[in-house]
């Protein structure tokens, strides 16, 4: 099977994916268009993406160099050279944008994390950035946190896109999905068209066999018969999670909205890259195949679904088994609302330590290039 027709599976079956990394060595070297040949119909980026990208060539130097001498500090200068690969991302996936009627297409940029509890500058960041990149195959990236829910419903009325990203928990989930109805709501209400807003929601999925496994296995140094229950929470608790998606958007709650033109948020695979080396590596993306679902990949991922992946409806397979998969750890001793809560603690503490570096290494690049 080559290449582009296994990737092009996935996409007969339902599921988008996505590109989990950007770069400006991928966006000038044409390879990103070649990655849309293949089947690739979007892409997202976060603090880490863009640390690692820019502290980790030659590749941004020219810009940044200029940036420096025109007195740029290391936030404005990482502004700058984020933007503009988000820009020259969007036009590469404009063709995907306009083939899929607005469906795919899109690349994502998360907001300042340092902002993932304060609702009002998470709004105004949000329409800064979205007014700035002015393009409408762009999506905001917002955290799933008690305060980015008001900002989302809020951000979605105005026709701003959200990718509502570090979702771990299905109450948290639920939330999402309720906040972005109430975002069409509004938005209806305001005279917009709904046909013209997007979201998608960030379910994160190996972080949690990460933490549920390093829980089990203090366990089984303790003597417990667990071991069965090892690699097992993630997949279970991201198709629980389609199954409330298909509750929600198939059912009585988005019926409102069905002769409106307005699309179902779907749910995208994050964190999909197999953190265990015993466990396959494509166990993330492959598990969890099925109609409106994305799937974000970063190109390790990529590469393995490419060569070996096994395209097939499965996110909606035993999903009986997954409710009482979660129930038996509970009756373990495991609280899958304290593993989320956890996540998503950390998750937001990782991406502002990232975007934190990211600064310090352009500062330390800036002051070198000024120096020449």
């Amino acid at each position: 099977m080559s290449r582009e027709s296994r990737l092009k599976q996935y996409t007969e079956l339902g599921q988008a994916l996505w590109l989990d990394y950007i770069s400006r060595e991928l966006l000038n070297s044409g390879r990103l268009r070649e990655l849309l040949r293949e089947g690739i119909t979007g892409m997202t980026s976060n603090p880490s993406i863009f640390q690692k990208a820019i502290a980790g060539g030659a590749g941004y130097d020219e810009q940044l160099r200029e940036l420096a001498k025109a007195g740029s500090d290391a936030y404005q200068i990482y502004e700058a050279l984020a933007l503009c690969d988000i820009r020259e991302a969007a036009d590469q996936l404009r063709h995907a944008y306009e083939v899929s009627d607005a469906r795919d297409g899109y690349v994502s940029i998360e907001i300042d994390p340092k902002l993932a509890h304060d609702t009002q500058r998470t709004v105004s960041e949000a329409r800064r950035l979205f007014e700035t990149i002015d393009r409408p195959n762009v999506m905001i990236k917002v955290p799933a946190t008690e305060a980015g829910l008001p900002a989302i419903e809020q951000l979605l009325s105005e026709g701003i896109n959200v990718n509502v990203t570090l979702i771990f928990s299905i109450s948290m989930y639920e939330q999402v999905m309720q906040a972005y109805l109430a975002g069409l709501r509004a938005a209806r209400e305001a005279g917009r068209p709904l046909r013209q807003i997007a979201s998608v929601a960030s379910f994160f999925v190996s972080r949690v066999d990460t933490l549920v496994d390093r829980l089990l296995d203090e366990k089984l140094a303790a003597g417990e018969n667990v071991a069965a229950l090892r690699g097992q929470a993630a997949v279970a608790n991201a198709r629980i999670a389609y199954d409330r998606f298909k509750a929600m958007f198939h059912g009585e709650p988005f019926a409102e909205f069905k002769n409106t033109g307005a699309r179902v948020q779907r749910p995208l695979w994050a964190s999909t890259s197999t953190k265990n080396p015993d466990y396959s590596d494509t166990k993330y993306v492959d598990l969890l195949v099925g109609p409106e679902t994305v799937n974000t990949v970063p190109p390790q991922t990529l590469d393995a679904i490419r060569d070996h992946g096994v395209p097939a409806r499965t996110v909606d397979l035993d999903v009986d088994e997954a409710y009482a998969l979660i129930e038996k750890l509970q009756s373990v001793g495991i609280d899958m609302q304290a593993v989320t809560s956890q996540l998503l603690d950390e998750g937001v503490r990782l991406f502002a330590e990232a975007f934190e570096k990211m600064l310090a290494d352009i500062e330390t690049k800036r002051r070198r290039l000024a120096a020449g």
